[in-house]
């Protein structure tokens, strides 16, 4: 078995490696940069700044939904490396009009720039994992994907922070010169011909979404793996969410509390993703995927339990080393690495699952039939967390109902493990 880290040496895995990253950094980088520039700079208004936000949400999800039955014809049936030269080359063509909306402060150019980038991820998005048995040892599949998934976390906290510091202009620069490197990482990825001879692709978005989802899930085993990764992002969309108001409302912290919230929760994700390779040896298995589910639920009702006992806020908001002064402070941020960790362990096999019990030919699609039904599990996340916060849901009472989701993901893994293990 090749050490995880050992990867990173290989010309068959480090170019996709990077690429994954930088494209992950610059889609925080610019739409962190975009939101802090159109809520501090441009609107001066409470409903305005909420109706931007939930426009620009809408918008980069949009393309999963339309283009990633698209996505996965075509990656199975040409040149995965060839189409990330096509997408890493449009990258580039996109942020010039998205670095072009941050220096004028154009707000519609920077609205195009976001749903082309989500377009880019939609296309992008597929190869990454389905490229991976192709180019790699069975049992370095598992390792290759908790890098892939630990790299992109660590790229999205990274982009995050940035775009969060710098000034617009600096960001507009640095989105061109973070595409340029993609452009030129994505030109070293191996060649990986299609499995297939059959080249046909049905541009139909509706129709063929429609029918490589229904092909997919009458799978037992895809489905179960896909319900479950679905569960996986229905509750990190929730904690996502609510980690600003948790931090300013519930624990009476600064902004920069929020931002090491989001510092471990990446970080956990990424020891989980790199730890589950030792767990397993290699092998790609769900057997530890339940009880990483249910490891994360009791790690987010402790993380609920010392939200609903922590003082009401008093006064200004605490700064950072304010709030690691106060009383279980520690606690929380235990807990938040801990749910943090077991996530990753859960979800990376799930993935190389997804890659590996479908014939070679057949991966792109499978993992664009998961991207469809995990933006809707997400978008049903966001729409019944709005639905519960209006009926007066407290944020930290929002936070059973991903405990709960937890048993249905454990349950689900369960049912894929004996199924297929």
């Amino acid at each position: 078995m090749t050490p995880t880290f050992r990867l990173l040496a290989k010309r068959r895995f480090l170019p996709l490696f990077v690429t994954q990253f930088l494209g992950a950094f610059n889609d925080n980088l610019f739409r962190t940069a975009m939101i802090m520039l159109v809520i501090y700079k441009i609107y001066n208004d409470p409903a305005r700044e909420a109706a931007f936000s939930a426009v620009a949400g809408g918008l980069f999800i949009l393309p999963f939904f339309l283009f990633s039955a698209m996505a996965g014809q075509l990656a199975d049936s040409h040149d995965k490396a060839r189409i990330i030269r096509i997408v890493k080359t449009a990258e580039i063509a996109i942020m010039v009009v998205g670095a072009g909306g941050l220096i004028l402060q154009n707000v519609p150019m920077m609205l195009i720039a976001l749903l082309s980038m989500g377009a880019h991820s939609t296309f992008f998005g597929p190869i990454k994992y389905a490229i991976l048995p192709q180019h790699l040892e069975d049992d370095q599949v598992l390792p290759g994907t908790g890098l892939v998934e630990a790299g992109t976390y660590i790229a999205i906290l990274a982009g995050t922070i940035t775009g969060g510091i710098i000034a617009s202009e600096h960001a507009a620069v640095g989105v061109l010169l973070v595409a340029a490197l993609g452009w030129f990482a994505g030109r070293q990825v191996p060649a990986a011909p299609p499995m297939t001879t059959d080249a046909r692709v049905d541009f139909h978005v509706i129709r063929s979404s429609i029918r490589l989802v229904s092909d997919t899930m009458h799978v037992r085993r895809l489905f179960l793996a896909i319900l479950a990764i679905s569960f996986f992002w229905a509750q990190g969309t929730i904690l996502a969410a609510q980690f600003p108001p948790l931090v300013k409302n519930v624990l009476g912290a600064k902004q920069d509390v929020a931002t090491m919230f989001l510092g471990i929760f990446s970080v956990g994700v990424a020891i989980g993703s790199i730890a589950i390779n030792r767990i397993l040896k290699g092998a790609v298995s769900a057997r530890c995927s339940p009880v990483a589910a249910l490891v994360m639920g009791a790690f987010v009702c402790d993380l609920w339990w010392t939200s609903h006992h922590w003082p009401d806020p008093q006064g200004a908001l605490r700064g950072l080393s304010e709030f690691m002064a106060m009383p279980n402070a520690e606690r929380v941020l235990f807990d938040l690495l801990g749910v943090a960790i077991a996530g990753g362990i859960f979800v990376v096999p799930l993935y190389a699952f997804l890659t590996t019990t479908v014939a070679k030919a057949q991966t792109a699609r499978t993992v664009a039939a998961n991207n469809i039904v995990n933006s809707g599990a997400m978008v049903t996340a966001t729409l019944l967390l709005a639905g519960l916060v209006h009926l007066g849901v407290s944020v930290a009472e929002t936070l059973l109902m991903v405990a709960v989701g937890s048993l249905g993901a454990s349950l689900l893994a369960w049912r894929l493990h004996k199924a297929c293990d």
